[in-house]
């Protein structure tokens, strides 16, 4: 909803988010349309999205976007919160981390559209063809690998991987003992493996 979501730019860094409970209570409250509690929920968690949002993205205006795009999501979806599968904290930082994804792979989509475009339109020599093919290949590679990964996989793999997170920040992302986490991510890269045809 329009002029829920306060602006990120000045939010202060390094607010103790709030006990899981009390998270937990804010979104049951905001399911049910209290904006007041929304705002709160903001309040307190908005830092620490921030901070993930700004790690997987590189660039703090584009940080600050994917932080609107994200409470936004939880404003919409908050019905769907459920306590006994996670924490609030995880269900907003996962919610966070894909708009962050989708927002790093846009740019990279746009990024090759134009390369695609500069490369057609000026001429290049055999062996930059040859290498920018390679390299476009690799990347559908493991693009379709990694849709043959189970969903719990494919995201410790990307967390771990694409958003640069340690094992043990996967396992507090996901609300998982760090044990499953690294299973996780172990068995995944395993399979991921396996659908590359790499072996050992």
């Amino acid at each position: 909803m329009t002029g829920l979501t306060p602006e990120p730019t000045g939010t202060p860094r390094g607010v103790p988010v709030a006990p899981g409970d009390v998270l937990s209570d804010l979104l049951r409250r905001s399911a049910k349309g209290d904006q007041q509690a929304f705002a709160e929920l903001y309040d307190a968690t908005s830092s620490r999205i921030f901070g993930l949002a700004l790690r997987v993205v590189r660039d703090p205006a584009q940080a600050e976007e994917v932080v609107q795009e994200a409470f936004l999501e939880v404003w919409k979806t908050s019905t769907r919160f459920d306590s006994e599968r996670g924490s609030a904290l995880s269900w907003l930082m996962t919610i966070t981390h894909r708009k962050a994804v989708d927002r790093v792979r846009s740019a990279e989509a746009s990024t090759r559209r134009d390369t695609s475009y500069s490369q057609q339109n000026q001429t290049i020599d055999h062996d930059t063809t040859s290498d920018a093919a390679q390299a476009s290949m690799e990347a559908q590679r493991v693009r379709h690998a990694l849709k043959g990964l189970t969903d719990v996989q494919r995201e410790a793999i990307e967390l771990a991987y694409f958003g640069g997170y340690t094992h043990t920040e996967v396992a507090g992302i996901l609300n998982l003992p760090v044990g499953t986490a690294k299973t996780r991510i172990r068995d995944g890269l395993i399979r991921l493996r396996d659908k590359m045809g790499v072996h050992s």
